[in-house]
């Protein structure tokens, strides 16, 4: 059966709705332009977003670390991952790349977890506690990278104990084959639920009869 998804249990997670991923002229969207366009995500995003304000779900921003001189200098062990986002000056901050994407502008009442220095929103950030103090027990996540942040906090999720639905088109990565191993190879190894977009707005429709 479809998951029921009510504002009594569930949140939305956008991870990293930023400038430099989502809009023309950003650093990063140049590598998820393509699959981004394949997949419609900007409408998604839009979509899943209005869906679930229109459900009173709560939303949550899940922001990576925007980028200030010095990041990462002196840590012995930063990823691969974080060097090259160092390396970019991804989400620099007090740049227009470290801004929100217009469309998705926190409103009044999303919460804003602290921003994540690696692949998850949940380590080393708030975002567990604040889910927590709404009684939240599912988590719909959305936004940028499917196989690095979302796939690392949609794990992380799990590994919490959360119910965790993925939505496939709501999100890009820099290939086809990333996509693939976020969805097909491992998110069936974690998620509790993977679903597109029009799928998730049906259950979304039936569980808060919008």
């Amino acid at each position: 059966m479809p998951t029921p998804y009510t504002s009594q249990d569930t949140a939305l997670l956008f991870v990293d709705p930023y400038n430099d991923f989502l809009s023309e002229g950003g650093k990063l969207w140049p590598l998820v332009r393509e699959i981004a366009a394949e997949n419609g995500l900007i409408e998604n995003l839009r979509n899943v977003v209005a869906a679930a304000r229109a459900a009173r779900l709560p939303v949550f921003i899940v922001p990576h670390r925007r980028w200030r001189p010095g990041d990462f200098e002196d840590w012995d062990h930063p990823s691969p991952y974080q060097r090259a986002s160092a390396e970019a000056q991804a989400f620099a901050d007090s740049t227009w790349g470290g801004e929100w994407h217009p469309d998705f502008t926190p409103q009044a009442g999303d919460v804003i977890a602290k921003e994540h220095w690696g692949g998850s929103g949940f380590a080393n950030t708030d975002l567990d506690l604040r889910l927590k103090q709404k009684r939240i027990t599912q988590v719909i996540v959305i936004g940028l990278l499917a196989n690095t942040c979302i796939e690392t906090t949609s794990r992380f999720a799990a590994e919490l104990g959360y119910h965790v639905t993925l939505v496939t088109d709501a999100t890009a990565a820099f290939s086809r084959e990333c996509m693939h191993s976020a969805h097909v190879l491992n998110g069936p190894t974690y998620a509790h639920a993977i679903v597109t977009t029009a799928e998730l707005l049906a259950s979304l429709k039936r569980s808060n009869s919008i």
